[in-house]
């Protein structure tokens, strides 16, 4: 992300990405060619840095490759280019606020993991070409990454295995790995859902937070009404159904006081899901990438 400022006689870059003084190929870096890979940015080091300073600064390619332009447009209107490279344009100062780069690298790596999935069903929607696909492989190889770095994603496909039908897998802050699995009233993700309410709540997992009488007119009105062919509850029709019980059932109550607990939290689910459900899990917070596939 970048910000252009011209004043009287300063023009600067209030920018994020990439960070110049972190290594080319440090894993922040790498994240941010993947969260860019639509636009093909490419990080580079900093031509012309380097040789006005002797110094190894990380750019990217459309600042380098404009830059010969800017300076001229400098020296035409200032009669001279007050400054000797691209980075010098710029004022970011993010790399010196990280304190914990063993922490600070894993953010990124798991970033890069979640962007391939995001990219494989994008491909998948035909939104993307398999080019993007094939660049974020490249960037998750340079990373040192692979998707089994990213544990909820062998949680979720053994679950599915087991079961025979789409699962969905959530990590926990603590480690703790919890699952979801389809059933006849809910969806994977609805499931995993309630499980991890019930886990911050304290509920027993074999306790019950929503009647089969509140989840059934629900999916009648669905199918024999709206005419949808899903009769699963998504992720914002469970909610509304618990937050529904919590009136009278002091156990959804509980579970309902922990959704703020769901942020930051990871998931995986082994089919593409709605774009109903993307947005929930968004807005709870929650990390999520799926397995490029359907339901059937």
């Amino acid at each position: 992300m970048s910000i252009s400022v011209v004043l009287t006689h300063v023009y600067a870059k209030f920018e994020t990405f990439p960070i110049w003084n972190l290594p080319l190929r440090h894993p922040v870096n790498i994240a941010y060619e993947a969260a860019t890979s639509d636009l093909n940015d490419v990080n580079m080091i900093d031509p012309f840095h380097l040789e006005a300073y002797g110094e190894t600064t990380v750019n990217y390619n459309r600042d380098v490759e404009i830059f010969p332009v800017l300076n001229t447009m400098f020296e035409k209107i200032l009669g001279e280019s007050p400054y000797k490279s691209p980075t010098d344009m710029g004022v970011n100062m993010a790399g010196n606020c990280i304190i914990d780069d063993e922490v600070t690298c894993k953010a990124a790596r798991d970033e890069i993991i979640r962007r391939y999935y995001v990219a494989m069903c994008d491909n998948k929607k035909g939104l993307i070409s398999e080019d993007e696909v094939l660049k974020l492989e490249i960037l998750m190889k340079q990373a040192n990454v692979t998707t089994e770095d990213r544990k909820v994603v062998a949680a979720a496909l053994k679950k599915e295995e087991e079961t025979g039908g789409p699962a969905a897998a959530m990590e926990l802050p603590d480690g703790t790995i919890l699952t979801g699995k389809t059933s006849d009233l809910l969806g994977a993700v609805s499931a995993l859902l309630l499980n991890a309410l019930k886990y911050f709540a304290g509920i027993d997992d074999d306790i019950l937070l929503m009647s089969p009488h509140v989840i059934e007119p629900i999916m009648d009105l669905k199918v024999n009404h709206l005419g949808n062919n899903n009769p699963h509850i998504h992720t914002d029709e469970t909610l509304l159904a618990l937050s529904i019980c919590a009136n009278t059932d002091e156990n959804a109550k509980k579970a309902m006081a922990q959704i703020s607990k769901l942020w930051g939290c990871e998931v995986h689910s082994t089919v593409i899901l709605s774009q109903v459900d993307e947005r929930i899990f968004k807005r709870l917070g929650i990390n999520l990438t799926c397995e490029p596939k359907y339901s059937n």
